[in-house]
Order: structure tokens, then sequence, then C-alpha cells
């Protein structure tokens, strides 16, 4: 098929066959199981999927693209096309049979990000997620503590998933070449929060909150809500940075800042 990359869309279309064998032998695809393509471009991870004996939805937002798709797989009775962006697609509409989802795709770049959190908000639904990111991205989703990747989306993910990086990917494996080093993750939604965080939306202002000045220190970036003393009393130091602090250490903020907002309103 010929079709010209739109940039509104971010395509860059994946075209290495080891890349994508890898790709599908990651997955360990099981017969019967029920996969969603993100963004299946041309097809090139969409064909050798359907070969697994898998159900597969596919959101497409290009209407070439998915025109093209639908001609090519119309006869394959476990393939379904969904024109539409996944940034506004209910992905309740791909659940048949109380089946668990297995979402899979090559991301576009400028999207990545609220891709990631609109798509876990059916966190319930999803067995695994397998995308393929900017590299940059992936080494945030995966960062421990203590390194210059580590920050909000570190933290947000690894609240809600267990991330693992699988492997990178060249720019010469795609059509056009991006003009960044790919990679390939894997996240599982926890099946329960790895740590009590009190209230998520607390949780959730809080980690912005402290990023968004990460050079500074807690004592500073936290002074309006909890005082230098209170920090120490949960193990803290407030001399600490927040891109030194763990998973578990956040929730510990967050549930003394959630149960000072009920004493304040109680």
């Amino acid at each position: 098929m010929s079709h010209k990359p739109r940039k509104r869309f971010g395509q860059n279309f994946l075209h290495d066959t080891t890349i994508i064998d890898a790709i599908i032998a990651a997955l360990h695809c099981q017969a019967g199981e029920h996969f969603v393509e993100i963004g299946p471009g041309l097809g090139a991870l969409t064909a050798p999927l359907l070969q697994q004996s898998i159900r597969l939805h596919a959101i497409e937002i290009d209407r070439d693209l998915a025109d093209a798709l639908q001609r090519r797989f119309h006869d394959q009775p476990r393939f379904t096309l969904h024109r539409a962006d996944i940034l506004r697609f209910d992905l309740r509409e791909c659940v048949e049979g109380g089946m668990p989802l297995r979402l899979v795709g090559n991301l576009p770049y400028n999207i990545s990000t609220p891709l990631l959190f609109h798509v876990l908000e059916y966190a319930p639904l999803i067995r695994d997620m397998h995308f393929m990111l900017q590299k940059e991205v992936v080494a945030r989703l995966c960062a421990a503590p203590g390194g210059h990747d580590y920050g909000r989306l570190s933290i947000m993910m690894q609240y809600r998933c267990t991330t693992a990086h699988l492997f990178d990917v060249p720019p010469h494996c795609f059509h056009p070449a991006p003009q960044v080093t790919s990679s390939v993750v894997r996240l599982v939604p926890h099946l329960a929060p790895p740590v009590d965080v009190g209230d998520t939306q607390t949780f959730a202002r809080l980690v912005s909150q402290v990023f968004a000045q990460r050079r500074k220190t807690l004592r500073n970036t936290l002074k309006n809500w909890l005082d230098a003393a209170h920090i120490e009393e949960l193990g803290i130091d407030p001399q600490s940075r927040p891109e030194t602090l763990s998973l578990a250490q956040f929730a510990a903020l967050s549930r003394s800042l959630a149960a000072s907002s009920r004493g304040a309103t109680g």
C-alpha cells in the first residue's frame, strides 16, 4: 500500500521484520486471547497478530489507512476495525465475554503520555500492554529513584503498573525514520495498588507539585502543605529532592496529606 505519512498523526511505520518478530515473540500469544492494536497503520503487526489465532480489535484514526485495513482484513472473522481517536475511545467497546484485553501498538510520540494515562482509566479490563515508545519515555517509565529520568511519569505509572523495558528499536526500522531511538515496554496493571496513598487525587497533586520544582527540597516545595518536622516524622529527610524518594515514601507523604485534609474539614 502506498501512503504518505502524516505528521499530524505522528506516523512512523514499522517495517523491520526482525523487530516485528521480536514483538510477537514477547507477547507469548495464546489462541483465543483478545488483543487491541492501537494505530495499526499499514498492518505490519496486524497480519502476524492474526496468524496467532487471537481476537483482534484495531483502532485507527487515519481514514485512508482504515479503508485499506478494512479491505485487507475484511475476510478475517476475528478482526474488528474501529475508526476512532484512541484518546476519545472507550475500550469497553472491545470487551467480549469478560475476556481481559491485551494492548499493543507503535504509539505516536506526540500523544504517548496522555494516551498512557487514558488507557489506564480502563486498567481493570487490561491484562497487559506492549507499546513502542520513544526510548526516553520508556526510560522514564522504568526509572528507579535517584536518576535524572525519574520523575512524575515514573511515579504515576509505577503506582499503576509493573514496568519493564524489553528492547530498543533503531530509527532505520521505520518509514520515515524518526530522529530518535524507540523502545518496546511491557506494562502490567497491578491487581491491587502496591502502596496505600490514602487518596489518589491527593497523591497525584503531591507528585505533580514536587516535580514541578524538582530542584527544590521537600521543605520548600511542601511548605504550604507539610512542615519540615512533619516530613521528618515520616522518616523522610526534609532536605531531600523529589527524585530521591521511593514510591513508598511518596505514598507516606500522600497519606499524611490526606489525613491532614480530613482533619481540617472534619
